[in-house]
């Protein structure tokens, strides 16, 4: 990943509003140390914080929870145009989310290896991630793919189909 160094204010003031909500929600028990804004024209779209633990969402993350928001302020799949500033390096199921919601940027604080410090240690997800299915430690099964394939090919004649 090329990280390059913030030397804009404004960003500093956003990366700065999900740190603080980072330590308000946690402090008030609504999740882990995590907070993200997202940001478009120089605006915040949405604020999101960790929500594991109060909602019993395992993806309640404090980047999942922004993205879901600001798609429902701009009643889009997508986010092009904007950037999202969290607390932490995201996890690569949030690092997913960025990508599939086509965000244009993303500013962290704190690293990966800051979170392991803390015990949040999602280096186990990397290492399975690299693994050929066949070797994951959670065991994969593949069937009925001509099945699955059929309604694969229904999307591609879909006349109406919204693509993503």
């Amino acid at each position: 990943m090329k990280v390059e160094p913030m030397s804009d204010n404004s960003g500093q003031n956003f990366l700065r509003e999900a740190i603080r909500l980072s330590r308000e929600k946690m402090e008030a028990n609504a999740g882990g140390p995590f907070g993200a804004v997202i940001v478009r024209d120089g605006e915040i779209l949405a604020r999101g914080w960790n929500q594991v633990t109060s909602k019993n969402d395992p993806t309640a993350h404090a980047e999942i929870v922004a993205i879901r928001t600001a798609c429902e302020v701009l009643n889009s799949f997508t986010l092009n145009g904007c950037e999202i500033f969290s607390s932490c390096e995201p996890c690569p199921m949030c690092l997913a989310a960025i990508y599939w919601a086509r965000i244009d940027r993303i500013t962290f604080a704190a690293t990966q290896s800051d979170a392991a410090d803390a015990d949040f240690d999602d280096h186990h997800f990397y290492e399975e991630l690299r693994k050929p299915v066949e070797q994951r430690m959670i065991p994969v099964t593949q069937s009925l793919r001509d099945e699955a394939i059929v309604v694969f090919e229904m999307w591609r004649r879909k006349l109406d189909r919204i693509r993503y």
